[in-house]
C-alpha cells in the first residue's frame, strides 16, 4: 500500500479490468456466429481462456474490497456500521438481479417468465456479501485468526465438494430457491461454488490488513501470488490425483478430472500479482472511476445487451450471427458505450436520484388526491342512490 492506510488502487483497477472483460465476453459470446467458434484456433482459444478468468476475479475482488472495508474500523460485531451497510448492499444486489430479469410486457399480460427466477452474478455476489457478514458476526468475539481460517475452510470445502453437488436436482424445494444451488433449470451462476471465490477474496483482504505496515509487503505478496498461482495451475490436479490413489476416495478423482475451480483460483493469484506489480501506473482517474462504477456498468450492459424490462436487446436481434471482425468492433463500441453512460450517470447520480424521488413523491401526492376525489364522488353517488330508492331522506 502506497500509503499504508490508503485505498488499494490496484484492486479498483482489477475490478475495472474484470468488468471490461465481462462486457466484451458477454457481447462476443452472445453474438459470434457458432461457425467461428473453433477451439483449434489459437486466437479463439486464448480469448476463451481469458474469458473464463473474469468471473473468478470479479467474485474474489468483490469479497476482497467488501471485507477490507468491513474490518477497517475499530468497532466489531453489530457495533460495526459496515455490517448494516453490507446487509443492505447484499439485499440490494439480489433485488437488482431480479429486477434486471423482469419483463414489463410480460407483467402487463399477467405473466412472470421462467427466466425471472434464474440466478446470475448479482444474486450470487449479494448472497456472498451476506454470507461474509454472517461469518464475521459469528467470529467477531473469537480469536482474530478464526475469521480467516473459516473463510479459507469454506473455499476449500466448496471447491473440493463441487463434483458432489454440481448435478443436484433439488426437486423437493421450490424452483426459485433451487436455482441458487443448481444449474439444471438454467441458472448461469450458483452460490455453490462461487461463494468460495468471495470467501477467498475476503481472506486475502485480511492478510493485507494484517501486514499493511510490513516494509516489504508488495515484493512478498507478488512473489507468493506468483508461486501459489503457478502451483495451483500446474500442480493442483496432480495433487488430487495423488490423494485419490492414496486414499481411494472417488471425490478426489472427480476433482482431478474437472479441476477448473483451483486452476482458476491460480489464475486469480497471477492476476493479483500482475496488478500489484504495475500498481504504480494504475492511478488513472478514469480507470479508478470505472472500477468504482461496476454496478452501474453491469446494469447498463444488461439492459442494452439482453433487453431488461422490455426484452428488446442487441442479443435478441443479433444472436450468434456476427463475424469475428464485426463482433470485435461491436464489442469495443459496446464497452465504450456502457462505460460512458455509467460514468455519466455516476457524475449526476445524486441529481438523478433527487429528481426521481421528487417525481415519485409528486405522483404519490397526486394519486392520493385522485383517490380522495374518487372516494368522495363514490360516497356522494352512494347517498344519492340511497335517497333515490327511499332508504334515506334529505
Amino acid at each position: 500500500m502506497e500509503n499504508k492506510t490508503a485505498r488499494l488502487y490496484f484492486v479498483d483497477a482489477m475490478r475495472a479490468w474484470a468488468i471490461l472483460m465481462m462486457l466484451q465476453g458477454h457481447f462476443i459470446d452472445g453474438l459470434l456466429d457458432p461457425i467461428f467458434r473453433d477451439n483449434d484456433n489459437l486466437a479463439f482459444s486464448i480469448w476463451k481462456y481469458f474469458r473464463g478468468i473474469t468471473a473468478p476475479v470479479f467474485f474474489t475482488v468483490s469479497g476482497f474490497i467488501f471485507t477490507y472495508l468491513l474490518v477497517r474500523g475499530d468497532k466489531i460485531g453489530l457495533q460495526n456500521p459496515r455490517v448494516q451497510k453490507g446487509i443492505r448492499r447484499g439485499l440490494q444486489l439480489v433485488l437488482i438481479g431480479y429486477l434486471l430479469r423482469m419483463n414489463l410486457f410480460g407483467l402487463l399480460q399477467g405473466d412472470i417468465y421462467d427466466s425471472f427466477y434464474l440466478i446470475d452474478v448479482l444474486h450470487c455476489i449479494g448472497l456472498s456479501l451476506l454470507g461474509i457478514v454472517g461469518v464475521y458476526l459469528l467470529t467477531s468475539k473469537l480469536n482474530k485468526s478464526v475469521f480467516p481460517v473459516i473463510l479459507v475452510f469454506l473455499t476449500c470445502i466448496l471447491f473440493i465438494f463441487e463434483p458432489a453437488y454440481q448435478r443436484m436436482q433439488l426437486a423437493f424445494i421450490p424452483e426459485f430457491l433451487a436455482n441458487y444451488f443448481t444449474k439444471v433449470n438454467g441458472s448461469v451462476f450458483t452460490i455453490f461454488p462461487w461463494f468460495g471465490y468471495a470467501t477467498f477474496g475476503a481472506f486475502l483482504s485480511l492478510i493485507f490488513t494484517r501486514f499493511k505496515n510490513f516494509k516489504w509487503l508488495y515484493p512478498a505478496a507478488i512473489s507468493i501470488a506468483i508461486a501459489v498461482g503457478s502451483g495451483l495451475i500446474f500442480y493442483s490436479s496432480d495433487l488430487f490425483l495423488a490423494l485419490s490413489r492414496a486414499t481411494s476416495i472417488q471425490l478426489f478423482a472427480d476433482v482431478f478430472f474437472n479441476n477448473y475451480l483451483f486452476i482458476r483460483l491460480g489464475d486469480v493469484f497471477l492476476v493479483f500479482a500482475v496488478f500489484m506489480l504495475i500498481r504504480g501506473v494504475l492511478k488513472n482517474r478514469t480507470l479508478l472511476k470505472i472500477g468504482q462504477s461496476t454496478l452501474s456498468i453491469y446494469i447498463i450492459h444488461f439492459i442494452i445487451l439482453y433487453g431488461s424490462f422490455t426484452g428488446l436487446g442487441i442479443y435478441g436481434f443479433l444472436n450468434h450471427s456476427l463475424s469475428p471482425y464485426a463482433v470485435i468492433s461491436g464489442a469495443l463500441l459496446f464497452m465504450l458505450s456502457c462505460t460512458y453512460f455509467a460514468l455519466r450517470y455516476e457524475e449526476r447520480k445524486e441529481f438523478i436520484k433527487l429528481n426521481v424521488a421528487t417525481s415519485l413523491r409528486f405522483l404519490w401526492i397526486k394519486s392520493e388526491q385522485i383517490l380522495l376525489f374518487l372516494l368522495e364522488g363514490a360516497k356522494t353517488s352512494f347517498y344519492r342512490l340511497l335517497r333515490f330508492i327511499g332508504l334515506v331522506r334529505g
